[in-house]
């Protein structure tokens, strides 16, 4: 006759209730895991494996690395594309991190009706819809009733209107000055509750203790805002690299591709060529490109904080 203890029934207890846990948990991750394999790791995969073939309209050939080397040869890709995109985020990654902290910085100290109230203004443009907000700018920047002539004609700054994103001088920086204006409300609000959540004893210290403001969120309030600040580098970065509904809307890359990005490039070759594999082959070095550009955020986070 088999004798059962206490301990040994609550412990198959306690492993059902756990192994019926485990298969609740699984299935409510069911749709999302499954949106996520279909709509995000497979079409990844397609993209990979479409790449190494020369697939349009009329024509599905593999062609091992070609697509590869002809990217390395083509002139808009290296010369306008990719120099374009580096620009912009070079430019906008560090100048909305920037931003964000010194505006973060003078309104998370205020009444909260305040800051509640600068939340929303800087954040309304991330909400407002990139094709509204892009509206907006092209009457701002039109050459020929554009606020901006405007304005700059009556303060003297120039003589006759100016076709801001007709120019090959001036249409990338009025695509990064847009840019701007809808990535910087993230980063506040987020550098705001960080800012919020510094140790304030700390810092109250380190003021008793003669430290100058520099020194007290250098030293104090940048090392335990670090992992925020590292998740804005990250998706900023990711963000200014696909810069596309600008592009889009306002230039289609021109004049002269002076605004030709590695997103709108691929959007050309794949939808409007139908040079699948060649736009794929893109798709993949920009992943690399990004990827290699996260990791370095992430090194350079880790050895600041070490």
């Amino acid at each position: 006759m088999t004798v059962r203890t206490p301990g040994l029934a609550v412990s198959q207890a306690q492993k059902a209730q756990r192994r019926r846990e485990t298969i609740a948990g699984y299935l409510f991750m069911a749709p999302s895991l499954l949106f996520f394999l279909g709509f995000v790791i497979f079409p990844m995969g397609m993209c990979l494996v479409t790449s190494f073939f020369d697939y349009t309209m009329t024509d599905f050939s593999f062609i091992g690395f070609k697509n590869y080397a002809e990217l390395l040869q083509d002139s808009i890709f290296v010369d306008k594309a990719l120099i374009n995109t580096l620009i912009i985020v070079i430019v906008s990654v560090p100048v909305t991190c920037v931003f964000s902290i010194w505006v973060a910085s003078l309104i998370y100290k205020m009444r909260e009706v305040h800051t509640s109230f600068f939340r929303c203004v800087f954040y309304l443009p991330v909400v407002t819809g990139s094709v509204a907000v892009t509206v907006v700018w092209k009457w701002i920047f039109n050459n020929y009733y554009g606020i901006l002539n405007y304005l700059m004609k009556n303060l003297g700054l120039i003589s006759m209107n100016q076709n801001w994103l007709g120019s090959a001088n001036t249409a990338l920086g009025c695509i990064i000055m847009i840019l701007l204006t809808t990535s910087v409300g993230q980063p506040i609000v987020l550098y705001v509750s960080a800012l919020s959540n510094v140790d304030g004893s700390l810092v109250e210290a380190a003021s008793v203790d003669g430290a100058t403001n520099l020194q007290v969120f250098w030293k104090i309030k940048w090392p335990q805002i670090m992992p925020t600040t590292l998740y804005i580098l990250v998706i900023t970065t990711i963000n200014s690299f696909q810069c596309f509904a600008l592009i889009q809307l306002l230039t289609s890359g021109g004049p002269n591709n002076s605004t030709q990005t590695i997103m709108y490039y691929i959007y050309y070759n794949a939808f409007k060529l139908s040079r699948y594999g060649y736009g794929s082959a893109m798709g993949i070095i920009l992943a690399i490109i990004i990827a290699v550009f996260s990791a370095v955020q992430f090194r350079l986070a880790h050895t600041d904080n070490g």
